[in-house]
């Protein structure tokens, strides 16, 4: 029930109390009595989350169809906050909907550009597929569709910014042996040449001795780095690796690390967000 908390932004009093009140959201029940969600109560939640910020009443939507409760959410978009997009881009994944979820993205670059686009849209909507992961309401060719999509229009991004002069600060971007997820380095590919750095963009599971060779020629300010395992004590040993054979500070991200680090913390950083990168790169080049 707290994934569905994470993803409507309901909380588990409402929902209870609504379950009591309205006959169109009745959870099910496993055999030993928990109760859950299917899939497309799910997506009624969704859409009920993004109309009611828009002060829709609830007893008004129990009345809708489904494909008025779908109109509806589609003019509220239109004027939606971001919060209410991500809601909206998980429905497209979910109803693998490629053009709802190019229309969205694109009303987003409009409106608030394509830095904020990427870091307050696409990233929270990435971290909510992870709790969809999680709970298994989504398949592997559901996020794998959803990842192709964002992965054209990071690349796409990418392929407009200029390259930076040889005297820019330099980042060499990599995934470790083992790591293959590259939505997150893309991204940060993207934000670092938008601020004006020179990227040395490695790509996937690449040999720790090839980090530290290409380390040795570019002499960079950061290696960056992302790891989808949740093991704590194998992130922290290629951490550690990375950061006591090299003389480059590490920077990295993914999934939440639950050790301490401890004789190279001046040599490790552990992004939370894009921001996090943002304001560590934006440091450098207007130190204080």
């Amino acid at each position: 029930m707290a994934q569905i908390v994470s993803l409507t932004g309901i909380t588990s009093h409402t929902l209870r109390k609504w379950e009591s009140r309205y006959d169109f959201l009745v959870p099910e029940r496993t055999d030993t009595n928990i109760r859950f969600y299917s899939d497309s109560q799910l997506k009624k939640l969704l859409n009920i989350s993004i109309l009611r910020n828009q002060g829709v009443r609830l007893s008004a939507i129990g009345k809708m169809s489904d494909d008025d409760i779908h109109r509806m959410v589609s003019e509220a978009l239109i004027d939606s906050n971001q919060d209410e997009e991500v809601k909206a881009l998980i429905l497209s994944m979910i109803n693998l909907d490629e053009q709802e979820f190019d229309n969205i993205i694109k009303s987003q670059i409009i409106k608030n550009g394509i830095l904020s686009t990427f870091t307050d849209v696409i990233y929270p909507f990435l971290h909510k597929v992870g709790v969809l992961w999680g709970i298994n309401k989504i398949m592997p060719a559901q996020e794998h569709f959803v990842s192709n999509l964002i992965r054209q229009k990071i690349c796409s991004a990418i392929d407009l910014l200029p390259i930076a002069p040889e005297n820019a600060p330099k980042i060499i971007l990599f995934l470790a042996e083992g790591e293959s997820h590259e939505i997150g380095l893309l991204l940060s590919d993207f934000i670092a040449k938008k601020l004006g750095w020179r990227v040395f963009y490695l790509g996937q599971n690449v040999p720790h001795d090839n980090v530290k060779t290409m380390a040795e020629l570019v002499k960079p300010n950061y290696l960056l780095t992302f790891f989808v395992t949740t093991t704590p004590s194998i992130v922290e040993e290629k951490v550690f690796k990375l950061s006591s054979e090299s003389k480059t500070p590490l920077l990295f991200s993914g999934s939440p690390i639950n050790f301490e680090l401890k004789d190279n913390d001046n040599m490790v950083t552990y992004l939370k967000s894009p921001n996090d990168l943002i304001k560590v790169l934006e440091d450098v080049l207007s130190p204080t």
